[in-house]
């Protein structure tokens, strides 16, 4: 047996942050089965009551609509960034693909917050598109893009899209150019070549950009809360009214616990749907 002298060195810090997530994990958890006590931050006894009322429609709606705004995104920065990864990839010219993943990558250097003001300005009343759509006589009057669902898509497309954009180009890397020149020299066109060769062996990093972009999405805070302005509610949003305006900690626990569990279960979905996908194979 070979000898593996940092082995303890590199997996101490990864087993001290997984025991201090599982303790974390474990604490909320019982939080969520303790009662609330209306008028004092300090738990009442165990009960499953609290579970219970997560099916009550207000809840729910929020949940189901957690659920459609994250897959919207994941898709949307799917369609998004593909041409992105795809050109990232296959660009010859040095100084092209760098600005390029500059253009891609810079946004991972900007909070999240500051992101979602950028998007404030943009889609505001007054912003950069009503402006254009007003002094071109479009519209006469400007469009309602704020607080709305569809600008919150736009603005977590935004957020999701470098690293969709990471995981296709990781992926396209992979493929085998020797493919695509086969198909070519059979007489196959750009089209054919691309949804018969590229688009199946892609199929790894499609999946992968998907399902992270979903998880991702699903714990948004601070641009559903910005750019929904309480009129679009997400699960953290929710967890954020009920355990800092409400002090219902219980709660907002339970909350938390049901969101983990709804997160694992889509993906664990997503992951069976796609399997047909990962196997597709170059015909």
């Amino acid at each position: 047996m070979t000898e593996r002298p940092f082995l303890r060195t590199f997996t101490t810090p990864a087993a001290l942050c997984a025991l201090g997530f599982a303790a974390a994990m474990a604490a909320v958890l019982q939080y969520s089965l303790r009662a609330y006590v209306p008028g004092s931050l300090d738990p009442g006894g165990f009960t499953l009551a609290n579970f219970a009322d997560l099916l009550k429609p207000l809840y729910a709606r929020v949940f189901f609509d957690t659920v459609v705004i994250c897959a919207v995104t994941a898709v949307a920065t799917l369609i998004v960034g593909y041409p992105l990864a795809y050109a990232l990839v296959h660009i010859e010219q040095p100084i092209l693909k760098s600005t390029l993943l500059v253009i891609v990558v810079t946004p991972l250097f900007l909070g999240e917050v500051v992101r979602t003001y950028s998007w404030i300005i943009v889609l505001g009343n007054n912003g950069f598109i009503n402006s254009i759509l007003l002094s071109l006589g479009l519209v006469e009057k400007p469009l309602q893009l704020m607080f709305t669902s569809f600008g919150v898509v736009v603005a977590l497309v935004h957020v999701t899209l470098p690293v969709m954009v990471i995981m296709l180009a990781a992926g396209l890397s992979h493929i085998d150019r020797d493919y695509a020149r086969a198909a070519e020299s059979l007489g196959a066109g750009p089209i054919r070549v691309f949804l018969t060769v590229t688009l199946p062996l892609s199929m790894p990093g499609v999946v992968a950009g998907t399902t992270t972009a979903f998880a991702w999405t699903f714990s948004a805070f601070a641009t559903p809360q910005l750019i929904g302005g309480g009129r679009v509610n997400m699960i953290s949003n929710l967890v954020y009214q009920l355990g800092f305006a409400s002090f219902n900690f219980p709660f907002a626990a339970t909350l938390c616990v049901a969101g983990l569990a709804l997160t694992a279960v889509v993906l664990g979905l997503l992951q069976i749907a796609a399997r047909p996908l990962q196997k597709i194979k170059v015909h």
